[in-house]
């Protein structure tokens, strides 16, 4: 039997040792082609500036559909090869690549599953893409309001109680959407949620945007093909090294059919794929099934370090930790994401932010009203750990600390449901200035971004609660986007 196994894998290992997609870009170029086909850089001839600064063999790869190279839209060559590697390497029955970003997969798992006025139960955090998959498909939230740690003021990942209890009142509820894990690096009990969605026989969609290192490592949540789930969309850029925009659709087992996902994803998916994009997913790919447990077991060992350091020698600053698992909606917790609370200094995120960029050159991935939210990846090394370490620490020095545990934080509640998010972007509307649309129903999101999660959807009725809230987001320099207009000054309201 040991010979066997052994052999199975020396298999594998020789399977996915191979980069289809990438070599048949490479082939291309080194047959020296004459192009007639678009696009019309043609090798970067045609833009020799940007050519100069980003490097020829980018330009060489910028490369249309072709026989050789194959095709996004119906894949049968390359990346049919490519998809196939990457489906066994995260252990779905399938893999699409995308090069629209993880939108392009949340998109088309709703498009999937979801009707016209179907029901699905989705946590409040989710991510705007979300909201916009709703427009698309005309599709009935069931919103589950996360518990909110009211030390850092962000919204935790889900609990089996949460859904068990929303299912039970809606048992129409044709989907279950999980994120996992949070933009914070919060993880939900997947595999219980999953055991639940069974029992209803619904599927559970997954947003994996900040997930894709999961499968790699031991010592980090489990990921969502690993717990069962049903679809996963994963933003392999994020966290894998793949370029920006290339992401995966995976699925899996029986209740989600395969050729009409297809048929959903080209409703959205570009016809005019990046294939330098792809051709890094392939390499991606190839690159964490042989190295990613080392690599990651070192990404997870500088966080760590770091964690220690900030919260046992820089005053003023927390980094949760192993202290928060057990916690509401904390299940588990990706050590890789640094989350340093500023609150005891004084300070927002947003001016903790700027002080990092400005004096140190430093950007950070996230902040908000409480925290700066910094990324360790496979890239980092004990210098550049160290350094941003050194930059909190000479920033904190500054500040006088302060006692803010007696201070909770609360965010605005809920608002209320009087349109669906299809049927409220569609209605006829008007524009009115924002503190004027208390008790309407708005037509439009608004939400700080990062991290993407709205305050308010279409088809919600505005609060002063949340009017108060955006205020304060404003007063602290905070980006407030999903408004028509660019300043978040005026909403649109249903006439």
């Amino acid at each position: 039997m040991k010979i066997r196994r052994d052999y199975t894998r020396m298999a594998l290992e020789r399977r996915q040792s191979r980069t289809p997609l990438f070599d048949a870009l490479r082939n291309y170029v080194k047959e020296g082609v004459m192009s007639f086909h678009v696009p019309g850089h043609k090798h970067g001839k045609g833009l020799p500036e940007f050519t100069r600064f980003v490097g020829r063999n980018v330009m060489n790869i910028d490369l249309t559909i072709m026989p050789d190279l194959d095709s996004i839209y119906k894949p049968h060559g390359a990346i049919k090869s490519a998809q196939d590697l990457a489906a066994e390497a995260f252990d779905a029955d399938y893999a699409h690549f995308l090069s629209n970003g993880t939108t392009a997969g949340v998109q088309c798992m709703l498009f999937t599953t979801l009707g016209p006025g179907d029901k699905f139960i989705v946590p409040r955090n989710a991510h705007k893409s979300v909201i916009s998959a709703m427009i698309l498909t005309g599709a009935e939230p069931v919103y589950i309001q996360p518990y909110v740690d009211d030390y850092l003021g962000i919204a935790m990942a889900l609990t089996a109680d949460e859904v068990r209890q929303a299912v039970r009142q809606h048992p129409e509820a044709k989907a279950i959407f999980v994120i996992n894990t949070t933009f914070y690096g919060m993880a939900p009990e997947l595999e219980r949620i999953v055991e639940i969605a069974q029992d209803y026989e619904i599927p559970v969609l997954v947003d994996e945007a900040h997930g894709a290192h999961l499968k790699f490592h031991p010592s980090l949540p489990m990921s969502a093909m690993e717990a069962g789930a049903d679809m996963a969309a994963l933003s392999t850029h994020k966290l894998l090294g793949s370029m920006t925009q290339s992401s995966l659709l995976l699925t899996r087992g029986d209740l989600v059919d395969h050729d009409y996902t297809k048929t959903t994803l080209n409703l959205t998916q570009t016809t005019s794929p990046s294939y330098p994009l792809m051709a890094s997913l392939d390499v991606a790919r190839k690159q964490m099934f042989f190295r990613g447990q080392e690599m990651l077991t070192q990404t997870i060992n500088l966080s760590n370090w770091a964690r220690y350091e900030i919260n046992n020698n820089v005053p003023g600053l927390y980094v949760y930790g192993n202290d928060m698992v057990g916690q509401p909606g904390c299940y588990e917790y990706d050590p890789t994401k640094l989350c340093v609370n500023v609150r005891a200094l004084g300070i927002s995120g947003f001016e903790m932010e700027r002080l990092l960029r400005q004096g140190f050159h430093i950007q950070v991935d996230l902040s908000d009203l409480y925290n700066v939210l910094a990324v360790v990846t496979m890239a980092d090394t004990k210098e550049t750990v160290r350094y941003l370490v050194h930059a909190l620490t000479e920033i904190a020095r500054k500040y006088q600390v302060q006692d803010v545990r007696e201070k909770p934080i609360e965010l605005p509640p809920l608002p209320a449901i009087a349109y669906l998010p299809r049927e409220a972007f569609y209605a006829e509307t008007k524009r009115v200035p924002i503190e004027q649309a208390r008790g309407k129903i708005v037509a439009e999101m608004l939400m700080a971004y990062p991290p993407g999660i709205p305050l308010i959807c279409p088809g919600e009725i505005l609060t002063q609660d949340i009017i108060d809230h955006v205020r304060m987001l404003k007063e602290a320099d905070a980006q407030i986007y999903g408004t028509e207009d660019p300043n978040a000054e005026y909403i649109k309201i249903i006439r």
